[in-house]
């Protein structure tokens, strides 16, 4: 089966803000530095989903898998997330079911059905008063995060089925040879699925993939205003924060009643319960930053979290959904710890990748969290373990290409300088400043090209006119130049080389100067001796124009040589 959520290498433009928003760092980076979900790692958050400007984290499309199952004959029916109250906000559940029986479905109920189940049951380990600290179960990501990062606290996890599984097992105890597909705003919910052994669920759906859906068969959700209040429909309130316990009829005075959303936050209460600071408490816990109305698979257009809140609140009524008596027992769940074990580096190693980073000292370890990690440790220990890489630095990237441009420039013999639009020089090397006399850059960084150089070559450059090894002479410093200066639009600079062949192009000078003297001293000597062959002319005859002849062609020769 494939994962719920996956990264698309292709587009990944290493801005690293997955692994920046990232809860639990499970995203890696490997030589060719693209984005990869760790999937022994990841709770399914979607964080990475939303935050991705490239959109390369994909949701795994379970649409052709519930074609299927419609297509079996048999009769499948629809567990609604409640969050559908704030997903679709002109909605009412009755347009919503009547899109949903035009794309095949036999019916369509609410999961807040299988949350009143659920509740019940919480109250009655609440009431048992045998547990200490009592997590919720709802959210599949925050039980995720128990059993991979947390797992010395999964007994605090209350081992009931969530309300997704609990509708389900339900619908199929009324419709034995039926299929139940489940929709809602959350990606964790198909992983959920696909690990339940009792196949309670045979499909997930988000709210993404019923809207794609809808548009491929030219479906539109009729707008009636929303969801009306029914008076038994308590659970509705389960996809909002504290909605849980606002279910609950939290009748135990021993205990404390605590909700707490977005991840980050459930973390850090993990961790005060992991130290012994929290006891006798039931926490509702929720990944989402507003519980389920906030989950990461709902249509941006349809994100309102204040709205959402008012609209779930104002379409649930004062009493449960009628549900079938449900035990402990019925729906009871071992939850196991699914972490991969992995051995901590050493100190030595990570000091050693911390220097392989330009880290020698404490002062240099910024811990910028410019990589995605709190500290430059942690992104040490990441490159150790295979997931990072020492690019992902962002000073020690700065610092490469600053070293590297430093030495070209700096070590090159070529004079190369940097003007801005107006012609004011910005940078200049030492080859440059030699050319044109300067002993320090600081007598002429800031001013205007015109105070060391002719400045029409460099307008003209401005004007898009190319000029490229054009060779030149400045006579105010008795150089000889070759000039190449280019315009950069994009970042608005000129930049330009200049190769000192002052020396060689001295040789050419004095080998053409040769060449000339070699040439006036020939032509004297063919005057010469013309002269002498026009007086014995009489006696050599058309020898005489033979000599000539030869003599021009060794002129010639001579000039060609030169040349």
């Amino acid at each position: 089966m494939p994962y719920a959520l996956e990264s698309r290498k292709n587009d990944c433009r290493n801005c690293y803000k997955c692994i920046r928003g990232c809860p639990v760092k499970s995203i890696s980076f490997g030589d060719n530095n693209q984005a990869s979900i760790i999937h022994d790692d990841c709770i399914l958050c979607g964080h990475c989903f939303l935050l991705c400007p490239q959109e390369c984290k994909e949701i795994r499309d379970d649409i052709s898998k519930a074609k299927a199952l419609i297509k079996s004959g048999k009769k499948v029916i629809v567990s609604l997330a409640p969050s559908y109250v704030s997903g679709y906000i002109n909605c009412s559940f009755e347009n919503i079911k009547k899109s949903l029986l035009q794309l095949g479905f036999y019916d369509v109920e609410e999961t807040a059905i299988g949350a009143t189940i659920v509740k019940q049951i919480y109250d009655e380990m609440v009431a048992k008063g045998d547990r200490d600290v009592i997590i919720s179960t709802c959210c599949h990501s925050v039980n995720l995060l128990v059993q991979k990062h947390y797992p010395d606290l999964i007994p605090c996890l209350a081992d009931v089925l969530s309300p997704m599984l609990a509708h389900a097992r339900d619908i199929k105890l009324r419709y034995p040879d039926s299929y139940v597909v489940f929709i809602g705003p959350c990606i964790a919910k198909k992983d959920e699925a696909d690990q339940d052994k009792n196949h309670y669920v045979d499909c997930v759906l988000t709210y993404l993939e019923l809207d794609r859906w809808l548009k491929e068969d030219d479906i539109v959700l009729e707008e009636d205003g929303g969801t009306k209040m029914l008076e038994k429909s308590k659970a509705r309130l389960f996809p909002t924060t504290g909605g849980i316990l606002n279910t609950m009829e939290k009748n135990s005075p021993d205990y404390q009643y605590l909700a707490v959303d977005g991840t980050f936050n459930v973390m850090a209460a993990l961790e005060d319960i992991r130290e012994g600071k929290v006891h006798k408490c039931f926490i509702e816990m929720s990944s989402c930053p507003g519980s389920c109305i906030n989950g990461p698979a709902v249509a941006t257009s349809a994100r309102s979290l204040l709205a959402g809140y008012i609209k779930v609140h104002n379409a649930s009524g004062k009493q449960d959904f009628s549900v079938t008596s449900t035990k402990y027992d019925d729906i009871a769940v071992k939850f196991r710890s699914t972490g991969v074990s992995k051995a901590r580096p050493s100190d030595l190693d990570i000091q050693k990748e911390l220097v392989d980073m330009g880290k020698y000292t404490k002062k240099d370890e910024l811990n910028c969290g410019s990589c995605g990690y709190d500290t430059c440790r942690e992104k040490a220990i990441a490159i150790l373990e295979g997931k990072a890489i020492k690019e992902m630095c962002l000073p020690f990237l700065m610092q490469k290409a600053q070293s590297f441009s430093d030495k070209v420039i700096f070590n090159t013999p070529n004079g190369l300088m940097a003007l801005d639009e107006n012609l004011n020089i910005q940078l200049i090397n030492p080859a440059m400043r030699q050319i044109v006399g300067v002993a320090h850059a600081r007598e002429v960084i800031g001013k205007n090209v015109s105070t060391i150089l002719d400045p029409s070559i460099f307008a003209m450059a401005l004007t898009g006119e190319k000029i490229h090894a054009r060779r030149d002479y400045l006579s105010e410093y008795d150089k000889y130049v070759e000039e190449t200066v280019v315009f950069d639009e994009k970042y608005r600079v000129l930049i330009s080389i200049f190769r000192d062949v002052t020396q060689e192009q001295k040789k050419i000078l004095k080998k053409e100067e040769t060449v000339n003297k070699s040439v006036d001293i020939t032509n004297a000597v063919i005057e010469k001796n013309m002269r002498v062959v026009q007086e014995i002319a009489s006696l050599l005859g058309e020898s005489a124009a033979e000599t000539k002849i030869a003599l021009s062609s060794l002129k010639d020769t001579l000039k060609n040589d030169g040349e």
